[in-house]
């Protein structure tokens, strides 16, 4: 049995076929890990969707920031924007149990010393308090509320992480912590302006993972398809597993046993 970890799917199905293929994945005994944003920006967003649903408990997932994108345009009253590719999950038959799958996914998994979340974890966060954080926002998708929660989770306000956060402005940052954080500042501080490569740090910031930690959990992360799943200066145990297939890059996955890495080619061309 072996355990794999995927990047961001982006609605790539036809790599996340060849992918699962050249590791000949038998969901029979293995399992597979999934980053999130298993969905838009490419051509097979609903069959990344069906697919992942469709292999049952032999996966498990974490909630990225494009996924609860759809969420919010599907259940909280959020519109599409230009370049999204949701439309063939919006009009399927089979919406709504897709939609119902993926809101009861977690922000977080993890199993032993390794945790995944899709953009990463503060430094200052324990595995356990980064399961609970999740876990709050979980009980938020499954209300009787959620629809109201999901109309009013976007915003980039508060953009630092207290203890003492209440209702929206706490489940909001945990949500951007965990699904769109790239650089920090020491005090924590997210910056959601820079979205490129490690040169793109506003000043005071740097990226989340050349900040230590208290622990060694090893730490499984996507959502920064410009660092082409490179780690560098990294301080502490971590894994980037995003490399950029839906922009011409390739698809990854790592097996969690050996560390050893498998990569199938793009298809979109540089998109």
């Amino acid at each position: 049995m072996s355990t794999y970890a995927i990047g961001d799917l982006h609605g790539c199905h036809a790599e996340f076929v060849s992918l699962l293929e050249k590791l000949r994945f038998n969901p029979a005994q293995d399992r597979l890990w999934l980053v999130g944003d298993l969905i838009n920006r490419g051509p097979g967003s609903l069959a990344c969707l069906m697919e992942a649903k469709a292999l049952g408990g032999a996966v498990r997932c974490v909630l990225g920031n494009h996924d609860f994108h759809l969420l919010v345009v599907a259940r909280g009253g959020g519109k599409l924007k230009k370049n999204d590719t949701l439309d063939d999950i919006l009009a399927s038959p089979q919406r709504e149990s897709l939609l119902d799958w993926l809101q009861n996914q977690p922000l977080v998994v993890r199993e032993e010393s390794t945790l995944m979340a899709h953009a990463g974890l503060l430094p200052s966060w324990s595995a356990e308090q980064a399961l609970a954080l999740s876990g709050e926002v979980q009980s938020a998708l499954q209300s009787e509320r959620s629809g109201e929660f999901l109309s009013q989770l976007f915003g980039n306000q508060p953009d630092r992480f207290r203890d003492d956060l209440e209702g929206m402005d706490r489940l909001r940052c945990i949500v951007n912590v965990l699904t769109r954080m790239r650089f920090i500042d020491t005090q924590e501080r997210l910056d959601f302006a820079a979205k490129e490569g490690l040169d793109s740090a506003p000043d005071g910031f740097a990226p989340w993972f050349q900040f230590p930690r208290q622990d060694d959990i090893r730490l499984m992360f996507g959502h920064w398809a410009a660092l082409e799943g490179r780690t560098p200066h990294a301080k502490i145990n971590v894994e980037g597993l995003d490399t950029g297939c839906v922009w011409g890059g390739a698809l990854t996955a790592m097996n969690l046993e050996t560390g050893e890495r498998t990569c199938v080619i793009s298809q979109q061309g540089g998109r």
